[in-house]
């Protein structure tokens, strides 16, 4: 049986223009290349899921945000090295607007972190599950109705 992790994040815009863009990061995987993707990471003890994912896009991403509302849920599961055991991992996505930052500012476990247009994004990143977010998101931009 896997064990289970849950993980929060999001997807971080601003205004450029008379459309937005979104921070995304490019990261290490096992094999030597790299994944663009969301920035994301595990709860900590005595965080909610949006204080978690303020966090996450803070250390990964360099920016301060603010959450606006929860946009995804996804589910998947992968073998952890680490715990030499199949982990069932759940992501809690949420939008964030952007209140300032340097996305040069991004922690270590992060190899770049960069704006990119909404139009580009969703076929920037590399796992299919947050493409589907993000093209979600989109939609929400698009029509107006990214603030709760």
């Amino acid at each position: 049986m896997a064990r289970r992790r849950i993980s929060s994040g999001g997807i971080v815009f601003r205004a450029a223009g008379d459309s937005y863009e979104v921070a995304l990061i490019r990261v290490m995987r096992a094999g030597g290349d790299t994944a663009w993707a969301l920035p994301k990471g595990w709860v900590e003890q005595g965080e909610d899921l949006e204080q978690t994912a303020v966090r996450e896009v803070r250390e990964e991403t360099g920016l301060q945000t603010r959450v606006l509302r929860k946009v995804d849920e996804i589910s998947y599961e992968f073998y952890s090295r680490a715990d030499h055991d199949r982990v069932a991992k759940t992501v809690h996505l949420f939008l964030l607007a952007c209140l300032g930052g340097d996305t040069a500012n991004h922690d270590t476990e992060v190899e770049e972190a960069r704006w990119f247009p909404i139009e580009k994004a969703a076929q920037q990143l590399t796992y299919k599950n947050e493409r589907e977010a993000m093209e979600k998101v989109a939609l929400l931009l698009v029509e107006g109705e990214h603030i709760t």
